[in-house]
């Protein structure tokens, strides 16, 4: 039996205009802050001499993996990323960027949630990303429309309080 496993899924690239420049700023910071940091600290550990039983050595060498990665991560995501901005022709439907707040059918639960790209998705601040299964299911849905949403948890079904963008 091989190893090998089909790629994940590619993620949407869309992206709010306030969640791309977020990323580019973090881009920039491990870039020209934290790097050039890690980097010094790093030199100053591997001339202290034994490497083989440095911990600060070797931590240091994982931290700059780290770093490295997700700017190599990052570096390749912004250029592919598409900013959305603005409000779509229909301001009443469920788009990308909208704000909604929805009721759970099955147990009158009510929540909030803003429909924004998967490099932006914040579940303490009720962001969620736009291929995300409740967002699939809501798109394109207005206020009074009932929907069902297969979930992890099973199927639910909610109705639809209220849209808005800004």
């Amino acid at each position: 039996m091989s190893r090998w496993r089909p790629p994940p899924p590619s993620s949407t690239a869309i992206i709010t205009r306030a969640g791309f420049e977020k990323l580019k700023a973090e881009l920039d910071h491990l870039w020209h802050a934290v790097r050039p940091e890690v980097v010094r600290a790093l030199a100053a550990a591997a001339a202290e001499g034994d490497r083989s039983e440095n911990a600060e050595y070797t931590y240091r060498k994982k931290q700059l993996a780290e770093i490295d990665r997700r700017v190599r991560y990052l570096g390749k995501r912004i250029p592919k990323l598409k900013v959305v901005d603005g409000v779509p022709a229909d301001g009443d439907a469920v788009f990308f960027g909208a704000w909604i707040e929805i009721d759970h059918l099955a147990n009158g639960e009510r929540r909030r949630y803003r429909i924004v790209g998967p490099d932006e998705t914040d579940a303490r601040a009720g962001w969620i990303s736009v291929d995300s299964p409740l967002a699939r299911a809501v798109l394109r849905k207005r206020v009074g429309d009932e929907f069902e949403a297969d979930l992890p948890g099973g199927k639910a079904t909610f109705a639809i309080v209220d849209v808005h963008y800004g």
